[in-house]
């Protein structure tokens, strides 16, 4: 494992500290939406922005969205199950308020993959490729795929905001360090989607965007006049990469000050105080208010990671703040205590307040992890925590669909009397980025090149039609 310096040097050379700006530069080829939705099959081009909620960590498909209470008991675990608003269809007792909203989203049940560690597998989740290291914990890389957001910045990128793709309550750690495939990898600094960081009790998510009032425009203006002066000498300097980075990020800055709607958007003091109650006064509810801000503001692309730590409750386990869903022990009293009850509150809040303010019609809300849990319920000598838990389990897990089309209160896919392998219509993380990309008007494959002029297709995946219509 890499120490804790090393990683802020590698994750500073990466350029995610900063601030990342969008370049404009045109694709190889582009499918914008144009070609009529009957071509590409239902669902396509119907929304405007994609929200996914990535809850680090792994969910346990038992304990939430699959429940088996019909399963020996140590399979099905402690909780018990309950009714949703749509016939036949059982969650977690623990989670009431989003089960009395499943008549809205759709459960996809038959998730499945191979990959088995937390790094590698956070990688494929949010690039649509597996890392060529598998079941692993990498360092970021620049010669990584890229994230989904600056996949989107490279292809379409908007003009109606100052980023294409943000990332909140990012990055997520994996735990010690960045977890791969959450960066622009080999498109470069300019395509890295914004990073921010924790919103916390904070009204700015982002403080230095608040306006200061001893620096009106026209002293701004002068000082970007003067750091151009400086740029000029410094452009006859020989050529060095550090300073190359650093102008990326000055453009970044330069253009989200210059936009008072974009400073706004990360003000979370302009919502009402019930409101902000509602998702929850934590780092995790306040990051989901945040996004849906996002989404009016119409940034296309927004990554929420529910918790910034697949496991910090080793290092912290009285702080809800730091809880991951990595529950190899002890995962009847952390789910209980600490991750559902907070769950439920915050995505139940932000899916009730899409669709009220009319934005769930064009918004797809995405809720993944990187896998799931096992089927059996064990205790782990090699983990921190006294009692049971269930482990690292890829060959079937649940997500969640809801917006954009998307049908309201159904099932996709089913999984067998354990919830361990799919019975029914297994989907993977390339068919999930496939239909991001369905969902926004663009063909998933369509080509893009990197900065050596290489070419690349945007995801091997099948868009899931069937989710829609």
């Amino acid at each position: 494992m890499l120490s804790f310096q090393t990683t802020r040097r590698e994750f500073l050379r990466l350029g995610v500290a900063g601030l990342g700006l969008p370049a404009m530069s045109a694709t190889s080829a582009m499918a914008d939406g144009q070609a009529a939705s009957g071509q590409h099959g239902p669902g396509f081009g119907q929304a405007k922005s994609v929200l996914i909620v990535f809850t680090g960590g792994g969910q346990s498909q038992l304990e939430m969205w699959d429940p088996k209470p019909e399963a020996p008991a140590i399979v099905r675990g402690e909780f018990g199950a309950i009714r949703t608003p749509v016939p036949g269809t059982l969650l977690g007792e623990h989670t009431p308020r989003v089960a009395a909203l499943a008549d809205r989203y759709t459960i996809l049940r038959s998730m499945s993959h191979e990959d088995l560690d937390h790094g590698t597998a956070t990688y494929l989740a949010l690039t649509g490729h597996y890392h060529k290291i598998r079941s692993g914990n990498p360092s970021p890389s620049p010669a990584d795929k890229p994230t989904f957001g600056s996949l989107l910045t490279r292809v379409r990128p908007t003009r109606e905001f100052a980023h294409t793709a943000v990332h909140l309550n990012a990055p997520l750690f994996s735990p010690r360090e960045p977890a791969p495939g959450q960066f622009a990898g080999l498109l470069g600094r300019d395509y890295e989607p914004l990073q921010v960081g924790a919103t916390g009790g904070r009204n700015a998510a982002l403080p230095g965007l608040a306006d200061q009032p001893g620096l009106p425009p026209v002293r701004v203006a002068a000082r970007q006049k003067l750091l151009a002066a400086i740029d000029s000498y410094r452009d006859r300097l020989e050529a060095n990469p550090l300073l190359a980075g650093r102008d990326t990020l000055y453009r970044q800055a330069w253009r989200m000050l210059a936009n008072p709607a974009c400073r706004q958007a990360f003000d979370l003091s302009r919502e009402p105080i019930a409101l902000r109650n509602r998702y929850g006064r934590n780092r995790s509810g306040q990051t989901c208010l945040l996004a849906r801000r996002l989404v009016e503001a119409g940034v296309p692309l927004i990554t929420v990671m529910w918790n910034h730590n697949a496991r910090g409750q080793d290092l912290a386990p009285d702080q809800t703040d730091e809880y991951g869903w990595d529950t190899h022990n002890d995962i009847f009293m952390a789910l209980r205590t600490h991750l559902l009850p907070r769950f439920d509150l915050s995505f139940s809040a932000l899916l009730e307040d899409l669709q009220d303010r009319g934005l769930l019609e064009t918004t797809l809300v995405v809720c993944m992890g990187e896998f799931g849990r096992a089927p059996l319920v064990a205790r782990e000598r090699s983990f921190a925590g006294t009692s049971p838990g269930r482990k690292h389990w890829a060959a079937a897990y649940s997500i969640v669909l809801a917006g954009a089309g998307v049908r309201a209160g159904a099932l996709y896919g089913a999984t067998d009397r354990l919830a361990a392998y799919p019975r029914t219509e297994p989907v993977t993380p390339w068919d999930i980025g496939a239909t991001i990309f369905h969902a926004l008007g663009i063909d998933p494959h369509t080509t893009f090149t990197d900065s050596l002029d290489r070419p690349y297709q945007l995801t091997e995946g099948r868009a899931v039609t069937g989710l829609f219509g």
